[in-house]
C-alpha cells in the first residue's frame, strides 16, 4: 500500500469519539444525558456546576503560605576581626575594598559591619556600609 493523502489515517488510540450525549437509552448516555436526576444542575440554562463568582471565590482557590517574605535585601555581615585580618592602617573600606578582599559576595547586596572582635587598625575610614551601633562607638 502506498502512502497517499487519502490513505492517511491517525495511529491506532490516537483519536477518541466524542461523547453523543442524549441519544437514546442504548447509547449509554440517555434519559438523565448524564446530569442526574433533579436540580438546578440537571435542567437546562442552570448555573455552571454553580460556581462562586468574583473575589472571594479567586481569594479562597489561592493556596495560602504562611508566614511573611520581607521584600528588602538582607545585609552581608563582616565582622571587625575580618577587617583586622584583611585591611592595614589608614586603609579605606567600601564595596570594592570588601568585595576584593573577599569578604562579601556582591556589590549589589547592602553589607553592615558587626562587632565580633575588636579594632585594631587605625585611621580607617569606612564608606558605603552601615555599621552596628557597638561598632560605631568603637570608631568615635
Amino acid at each position: 500500500m502506498t502512502l497517499r493523502l487519502h490513505t492517511i489515517k491517525p495511529a491506532k488510540g490516537s483519536t477518541k469519539k466524542r461523547k453523543r450525549v442524549g441519544r437514546g437509552n442504548a447509547s449509554g448516555h440517555g434519559t438523565y444525558s448524564g446530569r442526574g436526576l433533579k436540580g438546578q444542575k440537571s435542567r437546562s440554562g442552570g448555573k455552571n456546576g454553580l460556581k462562586r463568582l468574583g473575589m472571594k471565590t479567586t481569594l479562597l482557590n489561592i493556596p495560602k503560605k504562611r508566614g511573611f517574605k520581607s521584600q528588602k535585601p538582607k545585609n552581608q555581615a563582616v565582622n571587625l576581626a575580618d577587617i583586622n585580618k584583611y585591611f592595614e592602617d589608614g586603609a579605606t573600606i567600601n564595596l570594592q575594598t570588601l568585595l576584593k578582599a573577599g569578604l562579601i559576595n556582591t556589590i549589589k547586596l547592602p553589607v553592615k559591619i558587626l562587632r565580633k572582635g575588636d579594632l585594631k587598625l587605625k585611621n580607617v575610614k569606612f564608606e558605603g556600609v552601615k555599621m552596628s551601633g557597638s561598632v560605631k562607638n568603637q570608631i568615635n
